[in-house]
């Protein structure tokens, strides 16, 4: 049986469950501004899904010594260990990697982290680095045969089939090519008029996706810098983590669990934005956002509880995955701290497919 204790810490609300067998309490502190918030923060609004790696952190978190000099074969067993221990399902550049450090010295290997934000109207991958890095790229893409463009910061014209030409593995969304040395930044497209509009969100003419996201994206990375992490706006996670394209039994159970999960108490109010984070030493960190904090203090309890059951769409137990270490209500976010079980992969297995405790 579960029991709740309420109590207000320094304005959080803190919800302390008796779940799969221990007691679990935990404060969650106020959020400085980081990496996480920052790959947001270069976004465009208009993006649903931002996928996050920190590769500084999962290098050092590795233990691996890749570099710019690292050939693309060593780059390719860096990242099959880092497949393992899930902190690789995030990227935009996994696939590319092994041409792209071979043709341009950009890679996983080499930058600082890196944010693959999509939507409707484009997608792009920013990547950080330090400004010399940037400035050398420019010899790199010239080498290659991309087109250089009249002013700095503006577009290296690649292409598809430039890409083709010289690595048929780097994926297109590598073939324009913003340079902002001044920011420590490479943004890359597979279209020229969207890289451009990420450029100008960076320039801080056009809005970006972390008005949408800021709440969950400070959460996750509240004491410690995430090394991935997968975040969405709430459109992005009903339609993609909701039980509309489940199969009908799946939808069902979802439905009883949910009435099941508010008839203990509390409320399960549709969330507002939703990141997944996984931090140094193998934790896993979830936040949900909602319109009000009553509503986030409501659905601490319930939210909770789904997060212990059975997972209708996922299949099995979420207790199967991951003991639920805590969950803490703070403002209008709950936030779900998770220990992953043995050989699981919490990322890249519950940022896909019906996720009955991100319902919306």
């Amino acid at each position: 049986m579960q029991r709740r204790l309420v109590s207000v810490v320094a304005g959080a609300v803190v919800v302390a469950l008796v779940v799969a067998g221990g007691v679990a309490a935990y404060r969650f502190l106020t959020a400085p501004e980081g990496q996480l918030v920052r790959a947001a923060e270069v976004s465009p609004a208009s993006s649903q899904r931002l996928s996050y790696t920190d590769w500084a952190g999962v290098r050092d978190e590795l233990d691996a010594d890749v570099d710019a000099r690292s050939p693309g074969s060593a780059v390719r067993r860096f990242l099959d260990e880092g497949f393992s221990s899930d902190l690789t399902s995030t990227s935009a550049m996994v696939s590319s990697a092994s041409g792209l450090q071979d043709a341009l010295g950009l890679s996983p290997a080499t930058v600082e982290w890196e944010g693959f934000s999509q939507s409707a109207d484009g997608q792009v991958v920013a990547m950080a680095m330090p400004a010399d890095d940037v400035e050398a790229l420019a010899d790199r893409l010239e080498e290659q045969g991309f087109t250089a463009p009249s002013a700095d910061d503006g577009t290296w014209d690649g292409g598809a089939d430039l890409l083709a030409s010289i690595d048929p593995t780097i994926d297109a969304v590598f073939g324009y090519v913003v340079l902002l040395a001044d920011e420590g930044l490479v943004l890359a497209s597979n279209a020229r008029s969207y890289v451009g509009a990420a450029a100008a969100v960076v320039a801080g003419d056009e809005p970006s996706m972390l008005d949408a996201v800021g709440d969950v994206v400070r959460a996750v990375s509240a004491d410690e810098v995430p090394l991935s992490a997968a975040v969405s706006t709430a459109e992005w996670t009903c339609v993609e983590l909701g039980f509309s394209r489940a199969a009908p039994e799946a939808e069902v159970a979802a439905d009883r669990l949910v009435d099941a999960a508010e008839a203990e108490g509390g409320d399960v109010d549709p969330i507002t934005a939703f990141a997944m984070a996984k931090v140094p030493g193998g934790a896993v960190r979830t936040a949900l956002s909602f319109e009000t904090d009553e509503q986030a203090e409501d659905n601490a309890d319930p939210r909770a509880r789904l997060a212990s059951g059975p997972a209708p769409g996922q299949g099995g137990t979420f207790r199967t995955r991951f003991r639920l270490r805590s969950v803490v209500a703070d403002g209008n976010v709950v936030v779900l701290d998770m220990e992953p079980r043995a050989r699981q992969q919490l990322l890249s297995d519950l940022t896909s497919g019906p996720l009955l405790f991100a319902i919306c």
